[in-house]
């Protein structure tokens, strides 16, 4: 048996996997996001610790017998947060996450101070990413810079927190900007730019590696046997790579939870900073990614069903499992700024079109339309580098969504398909990278696919009427951008 954490920014989902691969169990526990400024998003470390403790003691309650069986822990996690601590191991400060945008003016001072940033690196600097914060935390907070000293993401501190050990993965330091992706290993000349050395860094390994074992008071705790071990882990989207069986190059997904990512296995290195395209390495040894960002996918309708005080599925229901034409109203889905392609911190939401004639049902639809708009825009970024995405699966929260999927699908061209599990994804992922860290299988033996529980094809007609919409899509951004300038 294998326990997979996924410390996602909205909740942290814990799952038991059994030797056949399938998920036994699952529990979860709610996260609260703090925004004091305009552009802030920040959370408290602990609150992902006390969440993750909380899950798997739901798990250990609920099934005693599979959770003492447990002989490999892994964990995902969102990425990019900096989580600054002390001497001691504590936050120095609540940690400053993905969807940050304050630091957006130190990404032209870091690219400046660091010339030859995006060839060690292969990103653009983006506020998102950890490295820029820390410059604008030295800046701003100089008391509090002054004390740090270690720098780790979120799900590095929660197993820092579960076995003292303060390590890793590739897939994840990958996005904090000081990673030589290339090389696999972390780059003294950025450290340097950012006012930080070596030492304030975790241990690296890679994802499927071991690098701890779970402390003896948790093992008590939840019943297990002394000395299990602990793996590497992953970002968020490496993991749920890694549990949809996507490890060969060519092998894509799109998610659709709070962020939106599409996702695209490479057998090398492939950097695309000036598309604003991450790339980073993956969660496995000798292999990389690209991805494409959006800061703002399913948290989108989110949004909407909590101004509109009305659950997501009774915004959805009247709109059935497919619509014969794109909605009268267009929507920016840039809530939080975008990345890809834009990599524009600074960018804002918007809703064009309205009428006294628009109803709810328009306004609906043109959210679910400007976020598979976002995706085409990622997908078009990516589109110069080799293997070409051919077809996708479906995961996160908006995979829920028959009509999503099929919007998708219309808009991108390509078949989408909505997968098993496809909501725990990464907490699965992670799961099987414990099991290769304690078993050390082969990972094509255990990274296998999930089953589809439907496939959605593109339908000629609506594609005729999404390409059009899409075009006068495209011409909001720099529009909107221009009277904003």
């Amino acid at each position: 048996m294998y326990l997979g954490m996924d410390i996602g920014t909205s909740s942290v989902k814990a799952v038991l996997a059994n030797d056949a691969g399938a998920i036994v169990a699952t529990a979860s526990r709610e996260l609260a996001l703090s925004h004091p400024a305009p552009l802030w998003s920040e959370q408290d470390p602990d609150a992902w610790v006390d969440a993750a403790i909380d899950a798997v003691d739901d798990l250990a309650a609920a099934r005693p017998r599979e959770t003492a069986q447990v002989r490999g822990v892994g964990l995902a996690g969102q990425m990019h947060g900096a989580t600054l601590l002390g001497a001691g191991g504590q936050p120095l400060r609540p940690a400053i996450l993905w969807n940050d945008g304050r630091s957006h003016a130190e990404c032209a001072e870091l690219e400046r101070r660091c010339p030859s940033l995006h060839a060690i690196s292969g990103n653009l600097a983006m506020a998102g990413f950890t490295a820029p914060k820390l410059v604008w935390v030295a800046r701003h907070e100089p008391d509090v810079f002054a004390r740090v000293a270690h720098v780790l993401l979120p799900k590095a501190y929660v197993r820092y927190r579960l076995t003292g050990e303060m390590v890793e993965d590739m897939s994840d330091a990958a996005g904090t900007l000081w990673l030589d992706v290339g090389r696999r290993c972390w780059s003294e000349t950025i450290l340097e730019a950012t006012g930080l050395g070596l030492h304030h860094m975790p241990r690296l390994v890679e994802g499927s590696q071991p690098c701890a074992v779970l402390s003896p008071d948790f093992a008590r705790r939840w019943g297990m046997a002394p000395g299990v071990v602990v793996a590497g882990g992953a970002g968020d989207n490496a993991a749920s790579a890694i549990g949809l069986g996507a490890i060969a190059p060519g092998d894509a997904f799109l998610s659709l939870g709070t962020s939106g990512v599409l996702f695209r296995v490479t057998e090398r290195f492939a950097p695309a900073p000036r598309s604003a395209v991450h790339a980073f390495c993956h969660a496995l040894p000798g292999l990389w990614h690209q991805m494409g960002v959006m800061l703002s996918a399913a948290a989108s309708l989110g949004w909407l069903a909590r101004i509109l005080a009305t659950p997501e599925s009774e915004l959805l229901a009247p709109l059935g499992e497919a619509v014969e034409r794109p909605s009268p109203v267009q929507f920016l889905p840039y809530l939080d700024g975008e990345r890809t392609p834009h990599n524009d911190a600074t960018a804002a939401g918007a809703f064009v079109g309205l009428r006294s004639a628009t109803g709810r049902d328009d306004i609906v639809q043109a959210v679910l339309e400007g976020v598979a708009f976002a995706v085409r825009d990622n997908l078009a970024a990516m589109g110069g580098s080799s293997p070409a995405i051919a077809q996708v699966d479906l995961v996160g929260g908006g995979s829920r969504s028959a009509l999503w999927a099929q919007i998708i699908a219309d808009v991108l061209g390509i078949p989408v398909h909505r997968v098993e599990e496809g909501d725990v994804g990464a907490a699965l992922g992670a799961a099987r990278l414990g099991r290769l860290a304690a078993t050390r299988e082969e990972p094509a033996k255990v990274c296998t696919r999930p089953r589809r529980l439907a496939s959605f094809v593109p339908h000629a007609s609506t594609m005729a009427a999404y390409d059009e919409a899409y075009r006068q899509w495209r011409k909001l951004y720099p529009a909107l951008k221009e009277l904003s300038a």
